[in-house]
């Protein structure tokens, strides 16, 4: 307990040391940062919108608390990458697959929930994994070089266009990943814990293989998220017996597993990198500070930690496998409801799955103090940063 301790104290005082940092540069009259535009590749943890652009659907109470509606988000606000995004002074990104009110100056996010590392070998309507796995993602990214440089190829003495990024601009931005959920997830209760693990060294040779491709492509920036303590999901806690829990409520065996998931991803970055000349290739630990905010939820400001804020049953994690946040359905002859909470700042958990804006927001003020990144990446110094509020 002593060392989980000291862990939070220490969080707290990045997060204290980030606030004056930042107020300090938002001061300055002429802001500046050397990345222009931000293209993620991801799932459900990055999704603005690309899902349900493809598949229409989404309903509330996702988007309540920023939004105030459905945006095609899994929170009820804003996710990591809006706030790198607005801490960088770039507006939200637009999703690939959004074909109205894109604007894709500043970026593009190619991340749709439900995507795999790995090509799936199921159907959407079989298992609900999304077909836009990283390779797809992949080559919606080459698409989208191609053909903003045919374009502006093509239109030299015409109009330059309203939504679409400059061709110089690939090699001034950050290229962020925030995927490996589902590969970890979707298997589990089917080849347990030991059978996920013999496949998770594909998982991470094909997102090394995916930065070596953009690298080609002129990415410079790259900012590699680690696996989520899947072993702290409300989702993944139900129907757990006490001898599987840690002494903060958290699956044992499924946080091993993704320490050792992202201590391979770790080291597969660090021999990756040194075939990466004059470019930034960043492991980012946010699995720890959100870790640190499961353990301790009230340290943070927050009140719950292995809780759903939007689900169904009550108890100590509110989630029921039945009844998905936000669906209605008829259970022994009863009509239930997975509501949403009232407070859902008061909460690390959203839906059993996903994350809340609350924690989404602390978990980037965690990162952009740096001391998550290995190796050190100085990203306060290459851009003046704006408060996340």
């Amino acid at each position: 307990m002593g060392g989980s301790s000291t862990k939070a104290l220490v969080l707290q005082k990045l997060l204290l040391v980030w606030t004056i940092v930042v107020a300090t540069l938002s001061s300055l009259s002429d802001s500046k940062c050397d990345f222009e535009a931000i293209f993620n590749f991801g799932d459900s943890n990055s999704d603005t919108g690309g899902f349900w652009a493809a598949f229409p659907a989404q309903s509330g109470p996702f988007g309540m608390t920023y939004f105030k509606k459905p945006t095609g988000r899994a929170s009820d606000g804003r996710l990591i990458v809006d706030f790198l995004a607005q801490a960088l002074g770039l507006p939200f990104l637009s999703p690939y697959l959004q074909s109205i009110g894109s604007d894709y100056r500043h970026g593009v996010n190619f991340a749709t929930l439900a995507s795999t590392v790995l090509l799936p070998n199921t159907s959407l309507f079989v298992t609900g994994i999304s077909p836009f796995s990283l390779a797809i993602q992949l080559n919606q990214m080459k698409a989208f070089k191609t053909q903003v440089e045919e374009f502006h190829h093509s239109n030299l003495d015409k109009q330059e266009p309203k939504k679409l990024p400059s061709p110089d601009i690939f090699g001034k931005s950050l290229y962020m990943f925030y995927i490996g959920q589902n590969d970890f997830t979707s298997n589990l209760a089917a080849i347990g814990v030991g059978g996920v693990r013999q496949y998770l060294p594909q998982v991470v040779s094909q997102i090394a293989g995916t930065v070596r491709e953009l690298y080609a492509l002129g990415g410079r920036a790259f900012l590699v998220l680690n696996l989520a303590p899947v072993g702290c999901y409300p989702s993944f806690l139900v129907g757990l017996p006490r001898s599987e829990l840690d002494a903060f409520g958290c699956s044992i065996s499924y946080n091993n597993a993704v320490q050792d998931y992202n201590n391979m991803l770790k080291e597969t970055l660090a021999q990756t990198r040194g075939s990466l000349p004059n470019a930034s290739l960043i492991y980012v630990d946010s699995s720890s500070a959100l870790l640190e905010l499961f353990r301790h939820p009230t340290i943070h400001g927050l009140k719950y930690g292995t809780k759903s804020c939007c689900g169904h049953g009550g108890g100590a994690y509110n989630y029921d496998r039945q009844v998905y946040c936000g669906n209605t359905k008829v259970i022994n002859g009863s009509t239930v409801t997975a509501t949403a909470c009232d407070d859902p700042y008061n909460y690390v958990s959203w839906d059993g799955i996903h994350a809340t804006e609350a924690a989404n927001k602390l978990v980037t003020w965690a990162i952009l103090n740096g001391s998550y990144f290995d190796p050190p990446f100085p990203l306060h110094q290459l851009c003046d940063l704006y408060p996340i509020g």
